[in-house]
């Protein structure tokens, strides 16, 4: 099992428990068009990673909770330190992304 990166990284369980609260987090899917067609996150917004900085400022709001989600969490990593640098201090990482997801919270998400 692959450690979470320390303030970074929200394990499948905890977003997925975030997801049903009162207040919960924006999911910003940050794949490839292809990927998401491919296999879709439920409720995800589709911001591409290299159109993020750019589209960030105007289609996310800094003050809500947001979950960045990629195929294993490499690039939703880098997508949530992105945001963090744009004022996003509670943007945070899918572990695992959505392989893990997959495996371990919702099955009817596709696996690729």
């Amino acid at each position: 099992m692959i450690p979470p990166r320390a303030g970074l990284e929200l394990d499948p369980s905890a977003v997925s428990e975030r997801l049903r609260s009162p207040s919960p987090p924006v999911l910003v899917d940050v794949r490839e068009d292809w990927e998401v067609q491919l296999a879709p996150m439920p409720g995800a917004v589709h911001i591409p990673l290299r159109e993020l900085p750019a589209r960030a400022p105007e289609e996310l709001s800094a003050s809500v909770e947001t979950v960045v989600v990629c195929h294993h969490g490499i690039r939703s990593l880098q997508g949530a330190l992105v945001l963090r640098g744009l004022g996003f201090s509670s943007a945070w990482s899918l572990r695992g992304g959505t392989d893990l997801w997959a495996r371990t919270v919702d099955p009817s998400v596709r696996r690729y």
